[in-house]
């Protein structure tokens, strides 16, 4: 994965996380007058995977201990592939992992590790060095987005209906074959209010937290500059931002200044958060927010730029999970594995819709931050 740009967070707005940090978690975000939050429903985990996949209560149990060791798989595969590696993929209904491979001389190695292995010609370093040149580029009117299609081995750019992308592609300077564009009524934007699983405020703002970190938490970058300070729900627990990045990234680390314990616990989960392992396209993820409680869908892409009215941000992660204002900063979830937490998207969950996450790892290694596991 390519590493999140760190620059100055431009504090205009505000997401929410919702994984535990010492109370319980929920999600959402931006800033507005800091009115209490209303319910997001009370739907857990699993009752939100049997209805937003269609799952048995045994169905989707299943599906999860799938995935986790679907996980433990693709680490092996992964490793057998070495630098031919190009992707992984999972599919929730026959349950098997799929590593993609740029060199045929790969497979038996990615099969003899438990993996099926298919044969591409860019994979994801190839397709990101594609998301690159047209981040390089900029987004042209009309242009809403771009993200790398691993499992069609193509980057699909994203135009309102009428739009044209024939210039983008050509100041890329990228082959027109590389690229498939799409028309699309999608209009992403930041979930935007300040409303929380569990909230924090901060200058009369409110945002929700998102994963507990050793020191504090990670949240959405446009919840506040660097210096900028939050104060727990019940006026206990302080902290200040330490660093925040957005546009570019969007994600920001809170370190708690006095009373603020971290958990690993997820609002609505019998799981707790274990560790942070990368889920592969196409599996199951589910997301906490508390304006619509847990809704589930799976990962559709990764490396998603995306063109918010308040600036660009690159390396989302695309899902078909839906979301709502209020929901911005929950986190994303598979299994125990924290994945990322929401900054964006389109639709709502009465029509259905896509919603963008940062993921979390980029955030951990960027600022040596350890998750609360335990």
């Amino acid at each position: 994965m390519r590493p999140s740009p760190v620059i100055s967070a431009i504090g205009t707005g505000a997401l929410a996380f919702g994984l535990a940090f010492s109370v319980t978690p929920g999600a959402t975000a931006a800033v507005v007058p800091a009115e209490p939050a209303a319910s997001g429903g009370s739907a857990t985990m699993l009752e939100a995977l049997e209805r937003d996949l269609g799952l048995t209560p045994l169905g989707a149990e299943a599906l999860l201990e799938a995935q986790e060791s679907a996980f433990e798989t693709d680490t092996e595969a992964t490793e057998a592939a070495g630098d031919a590696y190009g992707g992984s993929l999972f599919d929730p209904e026959t349950q098997e992992l799929t590593v993609l491979v740029t060199d045929a001389a790969a497979v038996d190695a990615v099969e003899a590790a438990g993996a099926e292995a298919t044969v591409v010609s860019y994979g994801t370093e190839g397709l990101a060095q594609v998301v690159d040149e047209l981040d390089a580029v900029g987004a042209p009117e009309g242009v809403v987005g771009w993200y790398p299609d691993v499992e069609r081995d193509t980057v699909v750019i994203q135009v309102t209906e009428g739009a044209s992308a024939d210039g983008l592609i050509e100041a890329s300077g990228v082959d027109a074959s590389a690229f498939e564009v799409q028309e699309t009524v999608e209009a992403p934007r930041l979930l935007a209010e300040i409303v929380g699983g569990e909230a924090y405020y901060m200058g009369g703002g409110r945002c929700s937290i998102g994963f507990a970190v050793q020191g504090g938490f990670v949240t959405a970058g446009h919840c506040g500059t660097v210096g900028t300070t939050a104060e727990s729900s019940d006026g206990t627990g302080s902290g200040v931002f330490e660093e925040s990045v957005f546009p570019g990234s969007d994600g920001a680390y809170v370190a708690a200044t006095s009373d603020w314990t971290g958990t690993n616990r997820v609002e609505g989960s019998s799981s707790t958060v274990s560790g942070s392992t990368q889920a592969p396209i196409g599996s199951a993820v589910c997301r906490s927010g508390s304006t619509t409680g847990w809704h589930c869908g799976t990962i559709e892409a990764r490396g998603q730029t995306v063109s918010y009215p308040e600036g660009t941000v690159e390396d989302l992660t695309r899902t078909d999970v839906c979301a709502e204002p209020g929901d911005s900063g929950g986190s994303f979830i598979s299994g125990s594995q924290a994945q990322g937490v929401t900054s964006g998207g389109s639709g709502d969950c009465t029509s259905g819709g896509t919603t963008y996450y940062q993921e979390v790892g980029p955030l951990l290694s960027s600022w040596g931050l350890s998750l609360v596991t335990g």
